[in-house]
């Protein structure tokens, strides 16, 4: 049982579980019944996703500079009431479930996905080495 950090439309892998999207916005031009079907989602859970203010920041981000002041405002937004208990909630479930959570930047490195790694292993969370 773990969670594993993927990006989303690529193929799921054996046992993966359901993918829940941490994005803003669903994929363009896909209709919502092929969401699943496509690889992108299961379930859509936008909290975990960065406003979209700071989505615009952290897509214009070129440096190390740039990414460290997103990196802090996309956790101090995790620290609101709903993002943190949902977090919460997914550390503790993956000790009883398997199941995944993603975006779809290709770089995870330069993806909030890599900081909601992070922040789910700092609440104790099994989190899957890929």
């Amino acid at each position: 049982m773990a969670i594993r950090i993927v990006r989303l439309g690529t193929a799921r892998t054996e046992g993966e579980g359901p993918r829940l999207g941490t994005v803003r916005r669903p994929p363009r031009g896909v209709p919502k019944s092929e969401f699943a079907r496509r690889d992108y989602y299961d379930v859509w859970l936008p909290n975990l996703s960065p406003s979209a203010q700071l989505v615009a920041e952290g897509l214009a981000a070129d440096d190390d500079k740039q990414w460290a002041a997103f990196s802090r405002k996309f956790r101090a937004e995790m620290k609101q009431p709903d993002a943190a208990h949902l977090l919460d909630t997914l550390a503790t479930l993956s000790h009883h479930a398997s199941f995944s959570l993603g975006c779809y930047c290709e770089d995870e490195s330069r993806c909030h996905r890599s900081l909601l790694r992070e922040l789910l292993v700092q609440r104790g969370a099994e989190i899957e080495i890929s």
